[in-house]
């Protein structure tokens, strides 16, 4: 064995304990670590020969890497919907790390770990209160939910015509409907090969409204003379976290024929409080949901899992089954996540979820949602009672999208945040809303307070302040 990696095998336990005294001491200060940093390093690092020793990397590492290091976990990250890791959530992502399972099949050749995954989906399946009819399975983020659902939407598709697109290629034009589709969802278009512009935009409701428009819908639906076609609909879009009507499509489901997919990124979690379920009611119809944990469950990235009728598992399995390894069996028979999911190589995402739901509850989660959306209001009524500052769109649930007030502000909206975002103490992101630039705070993480709130106001206000606003 390699004298480095021996040392370190003889030294395991004083090299975890070092990692660990260092990961407290970074989670114990997270609120006054920066949110933003322009530290930059030279990437062209030599490999050296011997290798140094875990150790020695730390050290390297704290003195070189961690400067680059933000506070994304942070209460005061209000940028691209990130939720924060909470400590239950940390013993899954460890433990994870430390058991390194490929997590496959459900039999004893190689390790059960997939039964662990099996049991979060079925948790995750009570705290949102969907029906059992829905299999589902982790994958890294919304990108590869999507792209999965969206997959077994195209296998369906071609069962329309009697063809099988996995195994022949796309022969037919693939009806996509869409009114404001994640970055996400196109980008799988494009990965899937129906094409990333080849999707019809349906309206959205009148007025500051990012929902669906339904008349709109069924004219294009009436349009398609019949045939068939995949509607991808939102549960909380990234600006205003707005929701297409459920109850709606659904009874356009009961006329038509059609894939209906449902990208519940971080809107789906509304389903956990009785606040704001009615946003989520009908959902339980769709045929694919796309929903991420690294978000409003607050796991370490990357987490996310889909969910698909159980009705479309062979369609799935058409889709994604690794056919040419016979050594593994009828997939049908044999159920193994790489016959239902892109990735063959799959670390035990479910741990850390599995973990934040028994440490934490429907209730724990439940207070999460309704303290995000209660801080997004405060957040809000604050900025409508500055002068300054207007909202662009009514607050829906968690997010807050607003902009510098008056056209002749428009200009200074980019130079504004930039400068704010300089600061450290906040991260938020700029937008685009209704032809108007604007930036967008989402309210997403365990820890934020109406203190944080606080602090970013004075830092909006100090920042007007010096660019003479």
């Amino acid at each position: 064995m390699n004298s480095a990696l021996q040392h370190d095998l003889n030294n395991f336990e004083n090299i975890l304990e070092k990692a660990r005294q260092q990961a407290i001491v970074f989670l114990n200060n997270l609120e006054n670590i920066p949110t933003s940093k322009k530290e930059t390093i030279d990437t062209n690092r030599e490999l050296n020969h011997t290798g140094l020793g875990s150790l020695a990397v730390l050290e390297e590492f704290n003195n070189r890497l961690a400067p680059l290091m933000v506070a994304s976990s942070g209460p005061r990250y209000w940028g691209f919907v990130t939720g924060g890791s909470t400590p239950a959530s940390v013993v899954g992502d460890w433990l994870a790390s430390v058991y390194d399972q490929n997590t496959q099949a459900v039999t004893a050749q190689g390790g059960n770990s997939a039964l662990i995954e099996f049991e979060t989906i079925h948790l995750l399946i009570q705290l949102l209160e969907l029906p059992k009819s829905f299999l589902g399975g982790f994958v890294t983020g919304a990108t590869m939910s999507n792209f999965t659902c969206l997959g077994t939407a195209r296998q369906w598709f071609g069962k329309q015509y009697g063809k099988d697109f996995a195994k022949d290629g796309i022969s037919e034009r693939i009806n996509i409907l869409t009114a404001t589709p994640h970055s996400s969802s196109i980008k799988s278009l494009s990965m899937l090969g129906i094409g990333s512009q080849n999707y019809t935009t349906i309206k959205t409701i009148q007025g500051n409204r990012e929902a669906i428009d339904r008349e709109d819908l069924e004219r294009n639906i009436q349009n398609l003379e019949g045939k068939p076609f995949v509607l991808i609909s939102s549960a909380g879009t990234v600006n205003t976290a707005d929701f297409d009507d459920f109850e709606a499509i659904l009874k356009l489901k009961e006329q038509y024929n059609f894939w209906w997919h449902i990208d519940a990124a971080f809107g789906g979690f509304a389903a956990v409080s009785d606040k704001y379920k009615h946003f989520v009611k009908g959902w339980e119809n769709a045929d694919s949901i796309t929903i991420d944990c690294h978000k409003w469950l607050n796991v370490p990235y990357e987490s996310a899992f889909y969910l698909v009728k159980e009705q479309h598992a062979a369609l799935q399995i058409e889709t994604f089954q690794n056919s040419n390894a016979p050594y593994l069996g009828n997939p049908l028979e044999n159920f193994n996540y790489f016959n239902v999911v892109p990735e063959n190589s799959r670390r035990l995402r479910a741990l850390p979820v599995w973990f934040s739901l028994l440490a934490y509850g429907k209730k724990g989660f439940q207070d999460i949602v309704e303290n995000s959306v209660s801080l997004a209001l405060h957040f809000g009524n604050t900025l409508i009672e500055d002068e300054s500052f207007e909202l662009l769109a009514p607050i829906h649930l968690n997010n807050v999208c607003f902009t510098l007030k008056g056209d002749h502000n428009q200009e200074k909206v980019a130079q504004f945040l930039s400068k704010l975002n300089d600061t450290g103490k906040v991260f938020m992101t700029p937008t685009v809303y209704q032809n108007r630039k604007g930036i967008r705070a989402s309210f997403v993480n365990w820890r934020t307070t109406e203190n944080d709130i606080e602090i970013v106001i004075d830092e909006m206000k100090e920042t007007l302040n010096i660019l003479s606003l």
